[in-house]
């Protein structure tokens, strides 16, 4: 696959809720930078994190934009979800939705997702779910 198609399964599978496909798209030693966060590596790691998101949180992706120079890539979104269990460290969770931008720096080799870096505004979103 090439990176942008890398980074199109990624979301189609993030989107569907499909942790197994997302994890088939990653390199065994992906390196993933948390926003605001550790920096974690490996498939289990990153299988821990996904399961983790997943009880807190139902997302989807809109709004993409796909930016790609060699093995390297970027997509700007929109990421619409529910906050659906409290994570800890962060304000209680009671079901409320939010709408925040954000981006993910990709770096892709040999046909996996080698690194995986992911912005977004944390103090925009504690507003939106403190509010609601």
């Amino acid at each position: 696959m090439t990176t942008r198609e890398l980074i199109e399964a990624y979301f189609n599978a993030f989107n569907a809720h499909d942790a197994e496909s997302m994890l088939a798209l990653l390199h065994p030693e992906v390196i993933h930078d948390i926003n605001e966060g550790a920096t974690e590596t490996g498939l289990e790691a990153f299988r821990k994190f996904k399961a983790h998101m997943d009880i807190c949180y139902r997302e989807q992706i809109t709004d993409m934009v796909i930016m790609v120079e060699g093995d390297r890539g970027c997509c700007d979104f929109i990421c619409h979800g529910e906050y659906l269990q409290t994570d800890p460290g962060l304000p209680p969770a009671h079901g409320q939705k939010y709408s925040i931008a954000g981006c993910a720096i990709f770096v892709c080799e040999a046909g996996k997702i080698m690194r995986i870096t992911s912005y977004y505004n944390l103090e925009n979103w504690t507003q939106q779910v403190r509010n609601s």
